[in-house]
């Protein structure tokens, strides 16, 4: 009994002299200044930090210095940041991506439609406040702050935490050491023209570097005793290094940081100031080069940092890695609207509460409703809700309500033409939107679309469109009768569609695109080949009902590289103005997939097929293959190998295989081959299966632009003498 008393008191002696040794530690917070892609210096300064065993006790940053800074107070070690920002995507962070898959059928149109889009409001062009609003950057940063996620109290966090941010109505700058972890890093690093003000307790928050780039006040404050300091911001460059917008406006942010950093570098102990004068703010592509600089500067004062550190005591790798778990979502709450329901806003989640959701389930509906444009800001918070959390959102609606957007585009059968949009949100109406496309050029067209979305519950729309072009092509739609009657080979067709759409359609299984609707068409085709008198060939009205379903998850409509997308859809034409009509259907359906095979190299398959049914049908509404580069419309379709609409036939079956090479980012090398069979009554017999009879071949290379792609093609059949040159700029219209 005595040996175990004894053994007690030892070791109570021991553990007081350790805490009191503990105790006795200075207290070192360490000062991350903001510098945008320097910022990457931080993780390398960090990293050597925790080489020499040095314990951080309290953590300060502003702008990149508050998420380098934020995170590693949330248990990150610097490896683990290291890698995070290895994954990070900042192209896309920094264009505010939004996944093609994430926006609607009606979004993806405007996507793959408009090369510009610009504010219209009483009658005057504004401009976007930033090019960035920061949903991706903050969808991401909710992820990584998983595990902290209910602490509202940064002093609470594995390492007591404070970034600064600046007021941009009142230019005092915010101290941020409560509130919601990943909004106050988002708020501290909202890089004015870059990405949107962050609005925090009523106050409108932009980058902390305006205000307090450095905040070491703040920190000594908190009871550091000691302060390392990391400074990745500017000196003042002369006129020859100021080269570029970013470098500007840095610049002017300094203009008033270089006096206050003399005196704040007075008050930092150990001050670290790596050599990344030929890296800009932006210059993420070249991180693991700062990186190194920061290591390199960190090592530089080692003999300063190593009596703070302890390497037996101080394990780094006892951070855990944050596993990302499912959410639980009891609750969706959203801030009253004026102009969009709460059906609405669920539609766009995809998710109702009550259930049970990946992070990136969330980032998905985040991405779904900023691809609506119909919020200026979109904000949220988790709160804990016993074992699960509740969800609750902040968007501030959309004060411009009309666009003005813009396109251009060439192909062979449209030949050029501009296309000016005006488009209308809430025009009636909460959840609709009116968009009219004039297009002038070589054919005059317009499209006029109004749509009212409800979500997950049946929407309602109305299309209008006039499409008109004039071409010699290789087939008469008559089978090559009138061909062989007149002796000729071509003939030069006058054709006009009006096409009036009344439609309602839901999202089916959160996936599917399904709906139905009814259609009033005006065709009108006349030639003028066969003399002065142009004879009209069709100039009739036809009446049809119609149903569909789609499905559409390619990454890039025009070179995707992962993906698949269904297209299905019934017509039945019940009446029409012209004589000896016998009512009849057509019956479509389009399958295809993308894939990368290897680094940049990726395989496209498409098939499709059509058929008419009942009664025969208008010679006009065959399918009619050949041609690339321009907008589908009716039954025509692309096809390598023959000209523009140069095999017809009310029945047909294609399928084509392309090999896309980015030789390098956005420029694509391709080569593809389809195979079709095309006649009247073609599944009657089993010719369409057995025997191929139509083939062709392309060659061509494609370049992503801001107007949409520009694409040179050569194609040529072993059927014909002769191949095809076709050239296209512009998305498709």
């Amino acid at each position: 009994m005595k040996k175990i008393v004894l053994l007690f008191i030892a070791l109570l002696a021991f553990g007081f002299s350790h805490a009191q040794k503990d105790q006795q530690r200075p207290k070192v917070g360490l000062v991350l200044s903001g510098g945008g892609a320097k910022g990457f210096a931080h993780i390398g300064v960090l990293k050597v930090l925790e080489q020499a065993g040095v314990k951080i006790d309290y953590i300060g940053g502003t702008s990149m210095g508050a998420v380098v800074g934020g995170l590693y107070a949330s248990g990150y070690n610097a490896s683990q940041i290291d890698s995070i920002f290895k994954e990070t995507d900042f192209d896309a962070l920094l264009s505010d991506f939004i996944p093609r898959s994430s926006k609607n059928f009606y979004e993806k149109r405007n996507d793959e439609l408009y090369a510009f889009t610009l504010p219209f409001n009483k009658m005057r062009i504004g401009i976007p406040t930033a090019l960035s609003r920061g949903m991706y950057n903050y969808n991401l940063l909710n992820k990584l702050t998983y595990k902290v996620r209910h602490i509202r109290d940064f002093n609470k966090l594995p390492i007591p935490f404070l970034c600064m941010a600046s007021d941009i109505e009142t230019g005092e700058e915010v101290l941020l050491n409560k509130g919601y972890l990943a909004q106050a890093m988002l708020a501290s690093g909202a890089f004015p023209t870059l990405f949107s003000p962050v609005e925090m307790d009523g106050k409108l928050l932009v980058d902390g570097g305006v205000t307090n780039n450095y905040p070491v006040e703040e920190i000594k404050k908190l009871g550091a005793d000691i302060i390392i300091g990391v400074d990745v911001q500017d000196d003042l460059k002369d006129r020859k290094s100021l080269k570029d917008a970013t470098r500007i406006l840095v610049q002017i942010s300094n203009l008033s940081m270089i006096e206050k950093m003399r005196e704040k570098i007075k008050m930092t102990d150990i001050y670290i100031k790596p050599d990344i004068t030929n890296y800009g703010v932006i210059s993420f592509d070249e991180g693991q080069e700062i990186i190194k600089r920061g290591e390199e500067a960190a090592f530089a004062v080692y003999d300063k940092i190593k009596p703070l550190g302890d390497t037996a005591k101080v394990k780094f790798d006892k951070y855990p890695k944050v596993k990302v778990d499912s959410l639980n979502i009891k609750n969706i709450v959203i801030n009253p609207l004026d102009n969009y329901t709460r059906s609405y806003v669920i539609g766009k989640l995809r998710f109702k509460q009550g259930s049970k959701v990946s992070y990136n389930d969330l980032k998905v509906g985040m991405d779904n409703i900023t691809a609506t444009q119909n919020f200026s800001s979109i904000s949220y918070t988790l709160e804990k809700n016993q074992n699960g959390d509740d969800l609750v959102m902040s968007l501030q609606e959309n004060p411009t309500t009309t666009f003005l957007r813009f396109a251009l585009h060439y192909d062979g059968l449209y030949k050029s033409g501009i296309l000016v949009n005006l488009t209308q949100k809430k025009t009636f109406f909460k959840n609709d939107i009116t968009s009219i496309d004039l297009i002038l050029g070589d054919n005059l067209r317009y499209n006029l679309d109004y749509y009212i979305d409800n979500g997950f519950y049946w929407s309602f729309g109305f299309k209008s469109r006039f499409n008109t072009f004039n071409r010699n092509i290789d087939t008469d739609f008559k089978d090559g009768s009138l061909f062989e009657q007149l002796g000729i080979r071509t003939i030069n067709y006058d054709f006009s569609d009006f096409t009036n759409q009344m439609y309602l359609q839901t999202i089916f299984v959160q996936k599917f695109l399904l709906g139905a609707g009814v259609e009033q068409k005006h065709l009108k085709v006349r030639s003028k080949t066969l003399g002065n008198s142009s004879p009209i060939f069709e100039n009739s009205d036809y009446t049809s009902i119609f149903g569909y379903l789609k499905y559409d998850s390619f990454d890039n409509k025009y070179f995707p590289k992962r993906g698949w997308y269904f297209s299905g859809d019934f017509q039945s034409y019940l009446f029409s103005s012209s004589d000896n009509f016998n009512q009849f259907s057509i019956a479509r359906g389009d399958i295809g997939f993308a894939r990368t095979l290897y680094k940049k190299l990726t395989v496209r398959w498409q098939s499709e097929a059509g058929f008419a049914i009942g009664g025969e049908s208008s010679q006009l509404f065959d399918f009619a293959l050949g041609g690339y580069g321009y907008q589908t419309i009716n039954n025509f379709k692309h096809f390598y190998g023959y000209d523009f609409l140069s095999v017809s036939g009310d029945s047909y079956i294609k399928t084509a295989l392309t090999l896309d090479y980015e030789i390098f980012k956005k420029n694509h090398l391709n080569i593809a081959a389809n195979f079709a069979n095309v006649a009247d009554n073609l599944y009657e017999t089993t010719d369409w299966f057995s025997q191929v009879k139509y083939s062709g071949y392309a060659l061509g290379y494609g370049l992503e632009t801001i107007v949409g792609p520009i694409e040179f093609k050569y194609s040529w059949s072993p059927e014909l003498n002769k191949g095809f040159a076709w050239f296209s700029v512009g998305f498709w219209f």
